[in-house]
């Protein structure tokens, strides 16, 4: 499904360790750091979630350009992301705990921020949207008219799912669900003059549902489910599944995103709304969003920088020139290079010709470097489809790969004929390819192109298949065996 989400990102820093003593200097705990991970939050988790489940995100935002917006894109690599005019700081959330258990959290640069601007691809996002998400974090994303104006349009044909924020703006008329949980509620309440119902109850949600003139509102209320207030007025209870809850970060986005996927196949309000909480409460069974692990589309890399695409305005990427974009890798590249995934859009968008290749490329050898130049000059760049190190033991048994998947990225990155690589972690390139979508899809083989597994999947848009004849006494297999007479 094509989802567009519509919000704040945060930054989101576990640092995480063990605390077995006090410090001397004072009566707090001391924390042995065992690691430090960044993650999208906010709009982003909302995002990073739905790319998860395997729909189509794109996230209408404000990126910084300082060092806490260059660990957003990297954790956002998959997500088209369309942005106005970079704010400073990127807003901070460093939680730090002790095996499962929180010790403290720091917020930086948390503060309302200017609002940005709204840029014709991010109206086209929205317009073209199958399900919407607006995820408020009171940053300011949502109070930009021109924003407001095409989410209160997209609301009389898709789905709107509004998760609010008592220092953001007022949901615009007519959406299909407002998410407050309870302390939202009562601050809304308040705040408008509601009176002094429980922001529990039904009356609560009544009052919200008329005071939004949404068509109905849905207030959470943690383990003990959610209240949902359809239009008609009635109310209905809606529990949630027991589960075992040490983190509640993340259970509103979750809830959010399901809610906004269920309600755009087509599911009745109640059915949406009692399967997004089910989906809530098994997010946080299954530990919430401190769970969640950096997948990037593209090699593991700090440099992976998505904000390299600048959108025009009919919301397609401006392409760089064709070779200007380059593959270095980690901390030498000179470079912010984008991922895979919108590299091909990119040169796409220019009218270039994509080319991809896959494999696993363990002992890099010339056979290899010849055939992917080869490959490289039937277009205007070469991505490189690379088998995880998971993905290579189930293909070639538990002693490969001789080399892990990041230094063979590092590898094929070090060759000026590669442009970019993209990990992946099934048995067949199949669900990367059609991320990718190749004009030409090249393998090394005496076979015909269209004996190839992958060749009516390329074939289905457009693409061609092209093989590269091996070169003899070249192989891995060969090498490995070589290597080890020499061990």
């Amino acid at each position: 499904m094509k989802v567009t989400v519509v919000g704040d990102l945060l930054l989101d820093v576990d640092i995480n360790g063990t605390a077995t003593r006090l410090s001397p200097d004072a009566p707090v705990p001391v924390v042995d750091v065992a690691g430090i991970r960044h993650r999208a939050g906010g709009a982003g988790l909302v995002a990073t979630l739905l790319k998860r489940d395997g729909h189509d995100v794109t996230l209408v935002t404000a990126v910084s350009d300082d060092d806490g917006a260059r660990h957003l894109r990297r954790a956002l690599s998959g997500v088209r992301l369309l942005t106005g005019d970079p704010l400073a700081p990127t807003p901070t959330k460093t939680r730090v705990r002790s095996g499962s258990h929180a010790v403290v959290r720091f917020d930086e640069g948390c503060a309302a921020a200017p609002r940005p601007d709204c840029t014709a691809g991010m109206r086209l996002a929205i317009e073209s949207a199958e399900a919407i998400v607006v995820a408020d974090y009171g940053r300011g994303i949502t109070f930009n008219q021109d924003i407001r104006a095409a989410l209160a349009a997209a609301a009389h044909r898709v789905p709107v799912v509004w998760d609010p924020h008592p220092s953001g703006s007022e949901p615009v008329v007519g959406v299909a669900v407002v998410t407050p949980n309870s302390a939202e509620a009562a601050a809304v309440a308040k705040a408008a003059g509601l009176g002094h119902a429980s922001p529990d109850s039904a009356e609560a949600g009544k009052q919200l549902l008329e005071h939004w003139h949404s068509k109905a509102v849905l207030v959470t209320k943690g383990e003990a489910g959610a209240v949902l207030v359809e239009a008609s007025g009635e109310a209905a209870g809606i529990p949630a599944p027991r589960t075992s809850v040490e983190d509640p970060c993340g259970a509103g986005d979750r809830l959010a995103g399901s809610l906004a996927v269920y309600l755009g196949s087509g599911l009745g309000l109640r059915d949406a709304a009692t399967r997004a909480v089910a989906d809530a409460s098994a997010f946080l069974g299954g530990g919430g969003a401190a769970s969640l692990v950096v997948d990037t589309a593209a090699v593991d890399s700090d440099a992976v920088d998505t904000a390299a695409l600048e959108y025009d305005d009919e919301g397609v990427p401006d392409p760089v020139e064709a070779g200007a974009v380059v593959g270095l890798f980690g901390s030498q590249a000179e470079t912010d290079p984008p991922d895979g995934v919108q590299l091909a859009r990119m040169v796409r968008a220019k009218g270039g010709t994509v080319v991809a290749t896959g494999g696993c490329f363990d002992l890099l050898h010339a056979g290899h470097a010849r055939t992917l130049a080869v490959a490289r000059e039937m277009g205007d760049c070469l991505i490189v489809c690379l088998n995880s190190d998971q993905s290579v033991r189930r293909l070639k048994g538990p002693h490969r790969p001789i080399v892990s998947e990041e230094d063979r990225a590092e590898l094929l990155l070090a060759l000026s004929c590669v442009d970019a690589v993209v990990l992946f972690d099934e048995d067949t390139p199949e669900e990367c390819l059609e991320f990718l979508q190749p004009d030409v899809w090249v393998k090394g083989g005496d076979y015909q192109p269209d004996d190839l597994p992958e060749a009516r999947l390329v074939a289905s848009w457009g693409g061609r298949c092209v093989t590269v004849p091996f070169h003899p006494a070249r192989s891995t297999s060969g090498l490995a065996e070589a290597l080890a007479k020499v061990g």
